[in-house]
């Protein structure tokens, strides 16, 4: 049996990751200071694990409630699927939502995630991203990004977040 590896090449090691993560929570405290409560929203599965050290970094660094969700869509054809929240949201009327997906790439995922809070009045909705490739085809762009990476469309971004804490971001 033949065995193909693709090349890989690491941008982001896990220092760098958390580091980014850190800096974009900051910058999220910074923009949403006054508010009382925020809904940190993550794309499963890579996306939720981003939210959820979002979500640490915010709970240092912000007096404010947050609440954390993970958002399951079928990101090759969002539209055939319902979306499935958990645990399902409160009254987003007048709050702030975070989307956060590991990786922005044409945009479909998070087009496909907006009605969800539109339809439930949130009042500003702003998309945290660890890597930004500049592809998009949908009219999504990220509030807040980790790194930003200009790549060919034959390029792909492969994000690890390992349960032992060696997170790395590939270039493959």
């Amino acid at each position: 049996m033949e065995t193909t590896f693709s090349a890989q090449t690491r941008i982001l090691d896990a220092d760098q990751i958390r580091q980014k993560i850190t800096r974009i929570a900051f910058e999220i405290y910074e923009h949403n200071f006054e508010e009382k409560e925020l809904v940190l929203v993550g794309i499963a599965p890579k996306g939720y694990v981003f939210a959820e050290l979002l979500h640490q970094e915010l709970q240092k660094i912000s007096p404010f409630e947050i609440s954390l969700h993970r958002l399951q869509l079928n990101k090759q054809a969002p539209s055939r699927q319902s979306l499935n929240l958990t645990p399902e949201l409160g009254n987003l009327q007048n709050k702030v939502v975070i989307l956060a997906d590991d990786v922005l790439n044409t945009g479909r995922t998070l087009a496909y995630s907006l009605p969800l809070f539109l339809d439930a009045q949130a009042r500003k909705i702003e998309i945290a991203t660890l890597i930004d490739r500049h592809h998009t085809l949908f009219p999504v762009s990220a509030t807040y990004t980790g790194y930003s990476l200009a790549t060919t469309l034959n390029e792909h971004i492969e994000v690890t977040f390992p349960e032992n804490g060696n997170f790395a971001a590939y270039l493959v």
